[in-house]
């Protein structure tokens, strides 16, 4: 027969785990943003111009995510999020129900923008102004010149469907006041077959160069390009830091010939 005082221990072991509320499962604590003040808002530009995807959902986004903390955090109620005064989609985070067994998975709280990739392209560029705040405490965010639709503008040809085997082609990244962190990826793919072919780029400020290959098939071929830019923080106030890029890929149709 076990004692009083191992049964004691027993019950708290058994508390302390959170076995008496369900062993293993992760708590999320309810959040005001005074409370999430010592994290980092992670963000992300997302501009994907594709020809292959059939869904857009998530093409055309700005995201913005906390980071991880010493404990899960669930945003309490009251909390706005606001992208150049626009509303944005709040997700308070937290533990999601899938009512699928194993370890729980803390999400992180989150905001997210859909843009209208026309309008942001017909628009004059500005900078990107993020808002979030409650009863407690403000977050802001400015990134300069974010808000526009990137895109690669071909240099210098009057046929800009046809790609010549051998020949070298300048791609250039806009707007221009982006500066990239990496030269940019380029790669054809055959539209019947599906090969991929991965092609070495020079990069000289915005301006991406590289060559068709001489042995290339001729064919018709979707030309991809993507990139990140440096995302220019003029403000970050509210939080421990902000961190992020502005990413853009663009698929176009392309004729490779002699």
């Amino acid at each position: 027969m076990a004692s009083a005082s191992s049964l004691r221990f027993v019950l708290g072991a058994l508390a302390a785990c959170g076995l008496l509320a369900g062993c293993g499962r992760t708590v999320a604590q309810p959040a005001t943003l005074a409370d999430l003040q010592e994290r980092t808002l992670k963000f992300t530009l997302t501009d994907v111009d594709s020809l292959e995807r059939d869904s857009t959902v998530g093409a055309y986004r700005f995201t913005l995510v906390f980071s991880e903390g010493t404990s899960c955090a669930r945003l309490a109620d009251g909390a706005t999020a606001t992208l150049n005064g626009q509303a944005m989609k709040l997700e308070p985070g937290g533990v999601p129900d899938t009512g699928v067994g194993g370890r729980d998975v803390c999400e992180p709280p989150r905001a997210t923008f859909d843009f209208d990739p026309e309008r942001w392209d017909n628009e004059p560029t500005e900078d990107l102004r993020v808002i979030l705040q409650d009863d407690t405490h403000s977050m802001v965010l400015v990134l300069r010149d974010a808000k526009a639709k990137r895109r690669f503008l071909r240099s210098g040809s009057s046929s800009p469907g046809t790609l010549r085997r051998g020949q070298s082609y300048t791609y250039g990244w806009l707007p221009e006041t982006d500066v990239l962190q990496a030269p940019a990826k380029v790669s054809l793919i055959h539209k019947n077959s599906g090969a991929l072919a991965i092609l070495d780029v020079q990069q000289e400020g915005n301006a991406a160069h590289f060559t068709v290959p001489s042995e290339t098939v001729e064919g018709q071929y979707i030309l991809r390009m993507s990139g990140t830019a440096v995302a220019q923080v003029l403000s970050c106030e509210g939080v421990a830091g902000c961190e992020g890029g502005l990413f853009h890929s663009e698929d176009v149709d392309v004729t490779v010939s002699n």
